[in-house]
């Protein structure tokens, strides 16, 4: 995490490109997708402007509601190969249907396993299987329970004008986090819950360790 009151270095636009995309399920929309010099860890994180996102700026300036915004960190296993250990995979196919509905923005932040990394996150699965839960095993390996940090995401939306948003998260603390890093979340709006018979043991502990807002009654 972030500490409070962090002074934000500027990122800058570095390349911006516009990419047709498609999902499995036949659902397609075109994103202006950014890159940044100075970014504050050095890595290739994305910013896609979905929908009329610049519109969606206009309106905020304007006191209309701000653009909705989704930081989603990468997941291999669930947004490629569509693993359902975790909800990753459709979160970010709802989510970019959401934000192009309403002109916003998805970032992709390359922060695998909640900041450990791919191979990391898949020794944390093992001891999943022999019992612990998604935090407790991320701990049995010598690292934090979530070690991400939204200072790049910060610095992406504060690049483009995005200083005021609409969140679509289920995670208060990219809320906590990117509101010390200046970025004004004027709404929390929660994702859908993408239950399955394999993760529903992974979302009980997002719910019940780290107050995710999900209702799964039918878990």
């Amino acid at each position: 995490m972030t500490a409070s009151s962090t002074v934000l270095a500027a990122a800058s636009e570095r390349t911006h490109v516009r990419v047709p995309m498609r999902f499995s399920d036949g659902y397609a929309t075109t994103a202006d997708v950014f890159t940044f010099d100075g970014l504050a860890d050095g890595r290739e994180h994305l910013l896609l402007g979905l929908g009329d996102w610049q519109g969606a700026l206009e309106r905020a300036a304007s006191g209309g509601p701000a653009p909705l915004v989704r930081p989603h960190s990468e997941c291999l296993t669930g947004d490629v190969f569509g693993s359902e250990r975790c909800d990753c995979g459709p979160q970010l196919r709802e989510a970019v249907e959401r934000i192009a509905d309403e002109g916003g923005f998805l970032l992709y932040l390359r922060q695998e396993g909640r900041g450990i990394g791919l191979y990391a996150k898949l020794d944390a699965y093992a001891l999943q299987d022999a019992g612990l839960d998604t935090y407790e095993a991320n701990v049995a390996l010598g690292h934090g329970e979530d070690e991400r940090d939204y200072t790049v995401a910060a610095q992406m939306l504060t690049a483009v004008g995005g200083s005021a948003i609409r969140l679509l998260s289920n995670n208060p603390d990219k809320a906590v986090q990117l509101e010390a890093l200046g970025i004004a979340v004027e709404e929390r709006v929660p994702t859908a819950v993408h239950l399955s018979a394999a993760n529903a043991g992974y979302l009980r502990a997002k719910r019940d360790h780290t107050a995710h807002t999900l209702d799964l009654s039918a878990a």
